[in-house]
């Protein structure tokens, strides 16, 4: 089953990157790999409930089961042992990937309060691009009577693009919002 997004992009933006950037193999053409979310919870030093709270509404939002992300080295000054539970992520690949990026560019973002675009300089140097979100809530899976805490979203695009130009140009093809 392809998305609206595959079909998007096996017909109109592979085809718009290979005229810009010249590319002599169609292999060479930019693509998405991954999607990565990610929710850090910080008071899940003390609170058990906050991380299952998380690890919900992540799973609503990705509709595929997250992993626990435990902390490499103890810090003392946060109260966190090495080892301690302290967030959650997921890695989505194939449809599901598309199927976010669809969600995530026409429902959630033009549901963040006072959004006039995402930054186009968070790219990594290498095609990579991340972004964060304050709240959880935008996204439309999420019932918001049934939220225990707001909590921010990381989300990293990972793409094949071997410059942030290439990277842009092909997230800005998908509809990305980025700001002028």
């Amino acid at each position: 089953m392809t998305t609206r997004l595959q079909k998007q992009y096996t017909d109109v933006i592979a085809p718009a990157l290979l005229k810009e950037f010249g590319y002599k193999n169609k292999m060479e053409i930019p693509k998405l790999t991954k999607i990565v979310l990610n929710m850090g919870i910080g008071e899940a030093t003390e609170d058990r409930k906050a991380l299952e709270g998380a690890l919900k509404d992540l799973e609503a939002i990705a509709g595929q089961k997250p992993v626990l992300t435990h902390a490499k080295k103890s810090i003392a000054t946060f109260k966190v042992r090495a080892g301690m539970a302290i967030g959650c992520k997921v890695t989505l690949r194939r449809d599901k990937m598309y199927e976010f990026l669809d969600r995530l560019i026409t429902m959630a973002l033009p549901r963040v309060r006072d959004f006039r675009g995402v930054p186009a300089t968070s790219f990594d140097g290498h095609g990579n691009y991340a972004m964060g979100l304050k709240e959880q809530i935008v996204f439309l899976e999420i019932n918001y009577d049934n939220v225990d805490a707001i909590r921010g979203l990381d989300i990293v695009i990972g793409t094949s693009a071997k410059t942030d130009k290439e990277a842009k140009a092909l997230l800005a093809g998908f509809g990305m919002p980025f700001m002028k």
